[in-house]
Formats: structure tokens, sequence, C-alpha cells
């Protein structure tokens, strides 16, 4: 599938299924957290079985080159695969949690919530990234689920975009909000996640916490990730737009299909 040719635009998104989409910004193409694996399962040491069930939108070789990969985590497969740990060999830079940057290696630079790194803009500038909190369950779920990290993106010029990562916290949502002001696009890890961990606790928004995160960011559009492709997802686009509607949000949800992308 080629790559869809989209308006002239600061900013779009090519999504491409589970927690994988192409950002386009200020020039710069960004990948969030990369799986390109074929569906099959995927067995980890606490031996909860992550089953994958559909393809990517696009394929390894076919998304072309990448400035820098936003990458939540590394420890969970539904977040890179192996498809996705060749993809972050060739990357220039992987943006991360200091944790995941000690077990990459390479190209993985850490950085703690609320530190932040400037990527040179094509046509002059920086295009800043910011590493937000992020918490992948209920509160004390770190020992068992690993750090996460969230970003928000911002520039001269530029809108300000959050990529929320496998985040489960509103209070974070809130606090990033606190202290970024009003977000433009948020990429909001949905699905409402839960495993037989924390007793079926949510490890990620339901659809509800994103609408409700919308209206915490002020966001202008939502652009929800990390609600297909996989089984352990409870909720998925019905899900998502059913609140949104009901939020009265329904005109600030963008809903991609993996390989379809959006010009924001």
């Amino acid at each position: 599938m080629p790559t869809p040719v989209l308006p002239s635009s600061p900013l779009s998104v090519h999504a491409l299924g589970g927690p994988t989409a192409v950002i386009e910004y200020g020039g710069l193409r960004l990948l969030t957290d990369p799986t390109f694996d074929e569906p099959g399962d995927y067995v980890p040491e606490r031996g909860l079985i992550l089953s994958k069930l559909a393809p990517s939108g696009l394929a390894a070789d076919q998304v072309g080159p990448v400035d820098a990969v936003l990458l939540s985590h590394d420890q969970h497969a539904d977040n890179l695969d192996t498809g996705g740990r060749l993809a972050l060999a060739k990357a220039p830079l992987t943006v991360t949690t200091p944790a995941s940057a000690a077990r990459l290696g390479g190209t993985a630079r850490g950085l703690a919530p609320w530190e932040s790194l400037e990527l040179a803009r094509p046509a002059g500038g920086p295009v800043v990234v910011t590493a937000v909190p992020a918490r992948h369950g209920p509160e004390g779920c770190e020992a068992v689920t690993g750090d996460v990290t969230g970003f928000v993106l911002t520039g001269p010029g530029l809108p300000t975009v959050y990529v929320s990562g496998d985040n489960a916290s509103l209070e974070h949502v809130r606090e990033i909000a606190d202290r970024t002001g009003p977000v433009d696009t948020a990429l909001l890890f949905a699905g409402a996640v839960r495993t037989r961990l924390f007793g079926g606790a949510l490890l990620t928004l339901d659809s509800a916490q994103a609408a409700e995160a919308a209206v915490l960011l002020g966001a202008r559009r939502v652009v929800p990730v990390h609600f297909n492709s996989w089984m352990h997802f409870t909720e998925g686009a019905v899900h998502l737009r059913v609140a949104f509607e009901a939020a009265g949000l329904a005109d600030r949800l963008v809903l991609l299909a993996p390989g379809e992308a959006a010009a924001l």
C-alpha cells in the first residue's frame, strides 16, 4: 500500500494499526511505538499471552525514512515487536524512558518526565520533544508494568501535539494540561486495555476517559491509536464514537483505520 499524498500541513497522522503511527510534524517524520510483525501470539515472562490480530497498515519497508521514533516503552510486544526492533536499528534516534534506553542501547535516548530535546527542522528552527508522565495501569502498577512515557511536541509556529503512550491516568493528563496549556491535537492510546493483572483494572484509557482527556487538554482534534489490531483491547472504534458523541465532542474525533491518514 503506497503512502497517501496529503495536503500541505504542519501536521498529519498516518495510522498503521495498534500504537503505531507516522506523524508528519514541522517537516519531520516521527514514528510511534513500532509494531510491524504479522499476526501471532507473544508470551512474555509473566505468561500473559498477547495476540496480534491484524498486520500493519504499512510494512516496515514501506514507511520510508523517519527522523526519530517516539517509543512509550520497550517491555511489551504490543508496543515494540520484533519488526519494530528492526525499525529502531535503522532510526537515527529513539526517544523513550531512561529504563528502555538502557535496555535498547544504540540510538535510544532516555528522557525523564519533563525533560526535553530539540530536533532540527529541515526549514530551520527546532521541534521540541518533551517527555511527559504516563502510568500503565492503576496507582502503584510500575513494579509490574514498568515505566512508560508520553510526549508533547512543540515548535515555533507549530501546533502543540500530545502523544499519550500507554497511560491510564487522567491525573497525569490534567498535570500535562496544567503545565503545557491547551493542545491542538492529542494522539490518545485508548482501547480500554484489560488483562488479569490488577484484577482487570484498566491499563490504558477507556473511551469515556479519552473523551474526558480531550476536555482536560482542550484538544481541537483527538486521534485515537492503540485500539485495534490486538485481542486485549476491550473497546474499539464504535465505543470511541459513542463516547465522544455522548460528551458532545464528535467533531473533535478523528478515527483512522490502519492504513488511513489525515492532515490535521
